[in-house]
């Protein structure tokens, strides 16, 4: 945490300068602005507060996702620390990939630069009492969020409500679980306070999230992970733990917990105005449930109504986000980055809502035939169409389909098997190729004239989304016996996708409702939660991550010189394959339930105690 106070000084002058106007900086150096300065000028205060947004980063949409580290997908280079973790391999002193968004020194530089505003514009140096209480607004929120971060990923944390100083007092304890979900909805509360009946800018906290935030801890608060007697239950490793805690409720009643969570999504509901085609009472058709889910991810027609708050990349205003050149087909000279597994496309059901079955041989023999509609708007398979192909590739696939198998061809009168454009072994950048034989398409532009290897897509990151906070209110109703009214906000997603009405109930139930979830918010940085929270995550993360093997072999009698995906001219063999185990051998144990802190932390600040399993 001492680098952090140092992050401070250099990087404040930076944010004067975006906001100084010529006349101030006509007076004093901008490397010289007196702290007093900024907190006393309207104009500084604001750009010192909009600074405290950097602690977001790129959301979820960098290049390394959290994807990677669940069941939804494989990140396809070697060397990023990823397979550390997914390997149960992380300790004090290689704690493998640590993305900046919860980075427990990056989040603590954070929370001092919201300290600092909350402490300076408390003072009341600034005489606009408006821009005061919606800044501190503001502060109150992403202290809230940062340390919603730390929480989720490590427990509880020590609780700094005060900017720390260069002689301050570095030995610091953790506060237990409970204390750092009690002072993370405080702030939830005060934000909602200072920001309601506001109008805020687009990117800005809003009344609307600090309720959602407050849900999603309070959520998470209740799950089993974060009860002691149920997680020592299910976990040797925690239940030998010395100080639970700091990881979970060690006394109190759960089902209370539940309740209090209940209310509290409930509540944000009543408050929020965003969604999007929510009401429904029978499913749409398949066309509109592909483009419903598109449009929710894109944020276009609509489906950015559905966003309660996200991070803004605007391509005419600054660099976007180049995800396509990250996760798209190597065919097409991308990287391929987080590959989506096997194991997540199975879980996607068939088009009349029944489970994929790879024992019915009709389904197994075309598994990408009649899916359900999220399938065809998430995941790009072999054979599916896709964009015009470069120059230099577009000879090869006319037909523009993504080639992810090997394939019979006719040349000089012999058979022979070639790999796709889009394989490890294929003609194009073998190296970018996907581990899994698929590829993501969420958030990727569609438009055939966009080019993913050189543009930057105008797109938002979806922090909060109105449906996930329906899927954190349905979980609370089915946790505290509400089975009927779970049913009812199921439904309205499920319609909205173009799948049948729930018939479940009890354990049935709660099976269906976590898929849901699963699918809905796939590549949405949740499921790393909720496998971990729901204390799934033996059976989910640590198992075999798997793709496809595909096999096209000419049918007697045809002539194929270029190959295109064509079920008249080939027999089509899919086999499930697990990933190279000589790239990332996936071992789940239970101290992964919490990430490492960090042996200069714990060097640093000497009252740390370290989560449970890394001795």
């Amino acid at each position: 945490m001492r680098n952090s106070i140092k992050k401070w000084v250099l990087v404040l002058p930076v944010l004067i300068a975006v906001a100084c106007n010529d006349d101030f900086t006509s007076i004093t150096p901008l490397s010289q602005v007196a702290d007093e300065s900024v907190w006393s000028d309207a104009g500084l205060a604001e750009a010192a507060v909009t600074g405290v947004y950097n602690g977001l980063g790129a959301g979820g949409l960098d290049e390394q996702m959290l994807a990677s580290l669940t069941d939804e997908a494989v990140f396809t280079h070697t060397g990023r620390g990823i397979n550390t973790i997914n390997e149960s391999r992380a300790n004090s002193a290689d704690t493998g990939w640590v993305n900046n968004t919860w980075d427990w020194n990056n989040m603590y530089g954070f929370i001092r630069d919201a300290n600092l505003a909350i402490t300076k514009l408390a003072e009341g140096n600034i005489d606009d009492p408006e821009l005061v209480n919606r800044l501190l607004g503001e502060a109150h929120f992403l202290r809230a969020y940062y340390y919603q971060q730390l929480l989720r990923f490590y427990g509880g944390v020590p609780l700094i409500s005060e900017p720390l100083e260069l002689d301050s007092d570095y030995n610091l304890p953790r506060n237990s679980f409970a204390e750092t979900v009690d002072f993370i909805v405080a702030d939830c509360d005060m934000a909602f306070d200072l920001l309601d009946g506001r109008n805020l800018d687009s990117g800005r906290a809003n009344p609307t999230v600090a309720l959602a935030l407050k849900a999603r801890v309070l959520l998470y608060a209740a799950s089993d992970l974060h009860d002691y007697p149920t997680a020592s239950g299910n976990s040797d490793v925690l239940a030998s733990y010395s100080n639970p805690e700091l990881i979970a409720y060690t006394s109190g009643d759960q089902q209370q917990r539940w309740t209090v969570a209940r209310d509290a999504a409930r509540a944000a509901l009543d408050y929020s105005t965003a969604g999007y085609m929510f009401g429904l009472n029978a499913p749409v058709s398949f066309e509109e449930a592909q483009q419903n889910y598109s449009d929710i991810y894109l944020a276009r027609n609509g489906g950015e109504n559905d966003i309660i708050w996200g991070r803004q990349y605007i391509e005419a205003q600054g660099p976007g986000r180049q995800i396509g050149l990250f996760n798209g087909p190597n065919g097409y000279h991308n990287w391929a980055g987080n590959a989506p597994i096997q194991n997540l496309v199975d879980d996607y059901a068939m088009m009349d809502g029944t489970e994929f079955d790879w024992n019915n041989p009709d389904q197994a023999s075309a598994p990408y035939d009649n899916r359900e509609a999220r399938f065809y708007a998430t995941v790009l398979y072999d054979g599916a169409e896709w964009k015009p192909r470069p120059s230099d590739v577009a000879e090869r696939d006319p037909a523009n389909e993504i080639q992810t198998g090997q394939y019979d061809v006719v040349d000089g009168g012999e058979i022979i098997t070639h790999f796709g454009l889009d394989t490890r072994q294929g003609p194009v950048e073998d190296w970018n190729g996907t581990r899994t034989g698929y590829y993501i398409k969420k958030f990727i532009n569609p438009d055939p004239d966009f080019v993913d290897q050189t543009g930057f897509q105008t797109i938002p990151w979806p922090f909060f989304r109105q449906t996930s906070l329906v899927l954190n209110y349905i979980e609370t109703l089915l946790e505290t016996g509400d089975e009927a009214e779970a049913i009812n906000w199921l439904n309205q997603i499920r319609f909205r996708v173009g799948l049948p009405a729930v018939t479940a109930s009890g354990d049935e139930l709660m099976d269906v409702y976590r898929n849901e979830r699963r699918l809905e918010l796939v590549y949405e940085e949740h499921r790393y939660h909720d496998a971990r929270r729901w204390m799934i995550a033996p059976n989910t993360l640590g198992a075999t991550a798997e793709g496809i093997k595909i096999t096209g072999t000419l049918r007697p009698g045809t002539n194929v010189s270029t190959y295109q995906y064509d079920p008249e001219n080939y027999n089509y063999s899919y086999v499930p394959t697990a990933v190279d185990p000589g790239f990332e051998n996936r071992l789940w144990l239970d101290k992964t339930y919490f990430v490492p802190i960090r042996i200069a932390e714990l060097n640093a600040d000497t009252a740390l105690i370290q989560n449970p399993g890394y001795d």
